[in-house]
C-alpha cells in the first residue's frame, strides 16, 4: 500500500516527471526513452507488486532499466551526436564592412525651376488673303525655313506686275524729260529759249526720277507681299498646332487691326532653366565667387534632375543673373543653359536643381542606410581589428548622390557596416566579410 500511495516517484502519481529537464538537447530522445521504460516499470511494479512475487518484479524492473539505458546509447549512437559539437559556441554573426568612400565634392543650394524655350514666337499673318495651304503636321519638329503655310498668292502677283509696268512707264517718262532737258540746255546757249523754260525742263526730269524710284519701292513692296504668302519656319524647334484651316480668311499687313495668329514655334536645343534664388543664397553663391583664389575657375555648373530622375544627371551653366532682386519677393531670377540635343526636355518642365555655394573639399561617403538615428545624434556601426563592433557618433553633410556626406565621426581606415546592421550590437563580436561601396555614377 506504501508503494502505491506514494508512486515510483514519491508524489502519490503515476504520472512521469515533466519532460522539460533533459541532461542535454542532442540526448532528449534517449532521455525520453528511459522515461517510457521506467514509467512503464512503475505501472507494473504497481500492478503486480505483492510480498510472494516481489523479487521477480525487481529481477524484471532491473532488465528493464538495463535494455533502457541500451537503448539510449544506441539511441544516442544512432543519432550521431557529441556532446563536445553540441556545447561549442556557434561563431559571430556575420557582416559586410567597408572603408568609406572618398570623394570631393562641394556645398550646394537647392531649387525648383521651370525649363523655358530660348525662342518662343507667333506666327502671324503679314498679308491678307486665303489661306490655301499647310505644310506640316501639328506638333512636329520643323527645321529653319520649311515652308509651313502659303495664302493665296494671285492677287501680290498681280500687284507685282502692275508695279513692274509702272516702271517701265517711268523709265520712259525719265528718259523722255531727259532728252528734253539736253535740247533745251543747247538752245538756251544760242538764246533761243530762256532760262525759265530749262529750268522747268529740269524739273520735269527730276519729277520723272522720282516716279522712277517710286516705281521702283512699288516693285519691291510687292515682291515682299508676295514673299510673305509663304510662310516658313524662322528656326528650327516644335511646332504647335495649326490656329486656322485652308480656305480660311486671314487678314494681315499694315491696314489689319489684328494680324492672325496661325501657329507658334519654340526651340529645344539648348534650354533655359529659370529659378528664384533667395537673398541669403544669392550672398553665398556672391561670396564664393569674388573669394575665389586669383586664376581659379569658379565652378558655375549647374545640376538638375526632372521629377522621373535621380542623383542630378543633367549639366547646365549658369548664364544669366538679374541685375537686381525683386523688392516684393526678396529673391533674383537666375537663369541656366542646357543641352538638349535628343530634344527629351520639353519647355514648361519643371526640374530641381543644385548650385554649388562652396568650393569642392575632401569628404567621405557612406550608404545612407547605414547610419542610424536617435532623437539627437546620428550613429556608423564600426568593426575593430579584433571584431568587436563599435558604435561612432558622426556629423552628417548633405546627401550626394545616394551617398551621405560624413563631415566628423570617422576616419578613411575605419571599418563600417554597411550590411547586416541587425546582428551588429555594440560590444559584440561579429565576422566582417569585406564590401565595397559604389561610387556615384556622376560624383564630383
Amino acid at each position: 500500500m506504501r508503494c502505491r500511495k506514494l508512486g515510483w516517484f514519491g508524489d502519490g502519481s503515476i504520472n512521469p516527471p515533466p519532460r522539460t529537464v533533459a541532461p542535454f538537447c542532442y540526448n532528449r530522445v534517449c532521455y525520453n526513452r528511459l522515461i517510457w521504460v521506467i514509467h512503464m516499470s512503475d505501472i507494473a511494479t504497481r500492478r503486480f507488486a505483492t510480498r510472494r512475487n516481489r523479487g521477480n518484479l525487481k529481477i524484471m524492473l532491473g532488465a528493464l532499466v538495463a535494455a533502457g539505458l541500451l537503448a539510449a546509447y544506441l539511441g544516442r549512437s544512432w543519432l550521431g551526436f557529441s556532446a563536445a559539437a553540441v556545447l561549442a559556441p556557434p561563431p559571430p554573426p556575420a557582416v559586410t564592412v567597408s572603408t568609406a568612400l572618398p570623394a570631393r565634392t562641394a556645398d550646394w543650394a537647392n531649387f525648383t525651376g521651370q525649363f523655358t524655350p530660348v525662342n518662343n514666337v507667333q506666327i502671324l499673318a503679314q498679308v491678307s488673303g486665303y489661306l490655301t495651304e499647310i505644310h506640316f503636321t501639328d506638333g512636329q519638329i520643323v527645321h529653319k525655313g520649311d515652308l509651313l503655310f502659303v495664302i493665296d498668292p494671285r492677287p501680290y502677283e498681280i500687284q507685282l506686275a502692275q508695279a513692274q509696268a509702272a516702271v517701265l512707264s517711268a523709265q520712259a517718262q525719265l528718259a523722255f524729260a531727259s532728252k528734253e532737258t539736253h535740247r533745251m540746255s543747247e538752245l538756251q546757249n544760242s538764246g533761243a529759249v530762256t532760262v525759265e523754260q530749262l529750268d522747268q525742263r529740269v524739273q520735269d526730269q527730276a519729277a520723272a526720277q522720282g516716279a522712277l524710284d517710286t516705281a521702283k519701292a512699288s516693285v519691291q513692296s510687292a515682291q515682299l507681299n508676295l514673299q510673305f504668302c509663304h510662310i516658313t519656319a524662322p528656326f528650327t524647334g516644335r511646332i504647335s498646332t495649326h490656329r486656322m484651316s485652308i480656305g480660311g480668311l486671314v487678314a494681315g499687313g499694315p491696314t489689319a487691326a489684328t494680324p492672325t495668329l496661325l501657329t507658334t514655334i519654340v526651340s529645344l536645343d539648348p534650354v533655359y532653366l529659370d529659378f528664384q534664388m533667395s537673398e541669403d543664397d544669392y550672398l553665398a553663391y556672391e561670396h564664393y565667387v569674388h573669394n575665389a583664389p586669383p586664376g581659379a575657375q569658379v565652378n558655375n555648373i549647374v545640376q538638375a534632375e526632372l521629377s522621373d530622375e535621380n542623383f542630378y544627371p543633367r549639366k547646365g551653366t549658369l548664364t544669366f543673373v538679374d541685375n537686381a532682386i525683386d523688392q516684393s519677393s526678396g529673391t533674383i531670377h537666375v537663369r541656366a543653359t542646357f543641352a538638349n540635343p535628343d530634344l527629351f526636355i520639353t519647355p514648361g518642365d519643371f526640374a530641381q536643381l543644385r548650385l554649388p555655394i562652396a568650393a569642392a573639399r575632401n569628404v567621405l561617403l557612406v550608404p545612407d542606410t547605414a547610419l542610424q538615428a536617435d532623437q539627437s545624434n546620428q550613429t556608423l556601426m564600426t568593426v575593430a581589428p579584433d571584431g568587436t563592433v563599435e558604435a561612432k557618433i558622426v556629423t552628417t553633410g548633405a546627401l550626394v548622390n545616394g551617398l551621405r556626406e560624413i563631415d566628423s565621426g570617422i576616419g578613411p581606415n575605419d571599418k563600417v557596416v554597411i550590411n547586416g546592421l541587425m546582428r551588429a550590437w555594440p560590444g559584440t563580436k561579429v565576422t566582417p566579410q569585406p564590401g565595397t561601396i559604389t561610387a556615384p555614377s556622376n560624383a564630383d
